[in-house]
């Protein structure tokens, strides 16, 4: 079953390590994505976790960018309410000219955070509904980086530079119907993240594509499904390899907050848990697609079927750098993905 793969990287920060490693890592795992033949490298944004390093998807882009050959980099997404619409226009803009036609500029509405951070990064009450305003944003993005605002505008003189560079394509990201019909409207690449809300992903994908309207960029509907998985030899393997993630997604949904980085499945079997956790914990764990790489073409080649995705973005949230980097490449294999070039020939 030959289908296009993606990678959707946090840059996970596990015990035992440090944040220098995480980001090592996640460089790592982008030069074994390109030379095994996956399509993206997307960075996601999130601030004030100690088991999360993406906190900068724009510098890491940069990085990555520069130690790969064939992949396209981007952002899964930037938060655009944690951000001047100017600045992000700008700094797409310089990725954009060191890269050409490599960068992708994934856009979300969330604040990747919890509020009291958000207030933090927006300095203001009323940088806290910045979310509700995200279209207008996205149209002033649009706007700084085409020079198309109104001649009346206040902003009509504000060019986003360097000037001669195109906005790399935009890519609204989503959980939701919301950004799915936004993007439809606006004629974007449109990202659903499944590990959010799984429950919504047929609809989403679907409405998008029902309602798409061409654009220069996106003449054609370009819908990519983002999933949680990990991939192991054994069901049994994988399983243990989950409870990594599992935990992480189980202390988010708490609202415990957390000290330390990613626990590895040692740790989480011996962590404390009552039986109402252990209930919470079973209910996590669906959230996520784990198994032998038979088990997971079962679970996941009906759900592209019914959404009809382009492509797949996988996340795979391992403890152990060797076995994630083996949990892709067992995915590469079980979807016929082509490697552009020989490992060691990597720089």
């Amino acid at each position: 079953m030959a289908f296009p793969l993606s990678v959707l990287d946090v840059t996970p920060v596990v015990t035992g390590s440090s944040v220098s490693q995480a980001l090592q890592n996640s460089i790592d795992l982008a030069r074994f994505a390109d030379a095994r033949g996956f399509t993206r490298y997307w960075f996601a944004e999130h601030h004030n976790s100690p088991g999360i390093a993406s906190t900068s998807p724009d510098i890491m882009i940069g990085q990555v960018a520069r130690e790969t050959r064939h992949l396209r980099v981007g952002s899964g997404g930037v938060m655009l309410p944690n951000h001047a619409p100017l600045k992000v226009a700008e700094s797409f803009k310089v990725l954009e000219a060191l890269y050409p036609e490599r960068i992708d500029l994934g856009i979300g509405r969330a604040p990747g955070t919890d509020m009291r951070t958000a207030l933090a990064l927006r300095r203001s009450e009323e940088g806290l509904q910045a979310a509700e305003n995200f279209p207008e944003a996205l149209l002033e993005l649009q706007a700084f980086a085409t020079g198309n605002f109104p001649a009346n505008h206040v902003f009509s003189s504000v060019m986003a530079y360097p000037k001669d560079v195109p906005l790399p394509p935009i890519w609204l990201l989503g959980s939701s119907g919301f950004s799915s019909q936004l993007a439809a409207f606006k004629g974007t690449g449109f990202s659903f993240a499944h590990h959010i809300n799984g429950a919504g992903a047929v609809q989403a994908m679907t409405t998008y594509r029902e309602e798409f309207r061409p654009s220069a960029q996106f003449p054609n509907p370009h819908a990519i499904l983002a999933v949680s998985v990990i991939c192991a030899d054994t069901d049994e393997e994988a399983e243990r390899l989950a409870l990594s993630v599992t935990h992480a997604f189980f202390t988010l949904q708490k609202g415990i907050s957390a000290t330390s980085g990613m626990l590895s499945p040692a740790e989480v079997e011996a962590y404390p848990l009552s039986a109402q956790d252990r209930m919470i914990m079973r209910a996590v764990r669906e959230r996520h697609i784990v198994g032998s790489p038979s088990t997971v073409l079962k679970q996941l080649t009906p759900l592209l079927d019914q959404t009809q995705a382009d492509e797949l973005m996988i996340l795979s949230m391992i403890h152990d750098h060797a076995a994630r980097r083996h949990s892709y490449d067992l995915l590469a294999n079980l979807f016929e993905v082509a490697p552009t070039y020989q490992a060691q020939e990597q720089r």
